[in-house]
């Protein structure tokens, strides 16, 4: 009998980068975020039922004119592109060739605030920045984390001995991130993803961008 060979079949691209140093960059769009969480820079039509706890502006954020935000533009979609380029095979030029489109927005998340899971199914690749990852809370570990959820919804309909201890590379999980300040990621948009009830005593603040292109 020949023995079976065994590799991996799918597989989900998975973006990541660090802004170095971040601390005046973040300093200065966590001052200008904080003054305008308003009702004027609100989201006017949220997918979701609102909270108290979760601030969530407009969806045009890269339109700002502040020197900070368009800083923060051109490192988030320049790691967008990258990442596209990593992860097909388009080239740089034909990549250049494309409209770039985006919806971005800031989040502001106070104690108890989180975000359901949802995905973004009119976009292309989605990426979250971390502007404050806010203080952890010891006695709640799973507080503020960014859950991407794995994409193959039905494979655990079934289980028995012979699936249940699958080796990590092929298990069924959620990926867990705690992010950091300056920390970026980026996944394709389809992927369903929530952000846990955040229990820190202070803020967290991040910044959300979909793309697709034309």
């Amino acid at each position: 009998m020949v023995s079976p060979t065994l590799r991996p079949a799918f597989a989900v691209p998975l973006g990541q980068a660090r802004l170095t140093p971040c601390e005046r960059l973040n300093g200065e769009l966590e001052e200008l975020f904080l003054a305008r969480e308003t009702p004027e820079h609100r989201n006017p039509m949220p997918s979701h039922t609102p909270q108290a706890e979760m601030f969530e502006s407009r969806f045009n954020l890269f339109r700002w004119t502040e020197p900070c935000v368009q800083e923060l533009r051109r490192f988030m979609l320049d790691t967008v592109a990258q990442t596209v380029l990593l992860a097909t095979s388009i080239s740089g030029a034909e990549l250049a060739q494309l409209r770039f489109h985006n919806h971005t927005w800031f989040h502001v998340t106070r104690n108890a605030g989180s975000f359901v899971c949802h995905n973004h199914p009119m976009a292309s690749w989605s990426a979250v920045y971390c502007v404050r990852a806010g203080q952890r809370a010891p006695e709640e570990p799973g507080s503020g984390l960014l859950r991407l959820f794995d994409p193959r919804m039905a494979a655990g309909a079934y289980r028995d001995p012979a699936n249940a201890r699958l080796r990590p590379e092929f298990g069924l999980r959620t990926l867990d991130m705690y992010l950091e300040e300056g920390q970026i990621i980026v996944f394709p948009s389809y992927i369903f993803h929530e952000v846990t009830p955040f229990y820190g005593p202070d803020t967290r603040i991040t910044v959300a961008t979909n793309c697709w292109f034309a």
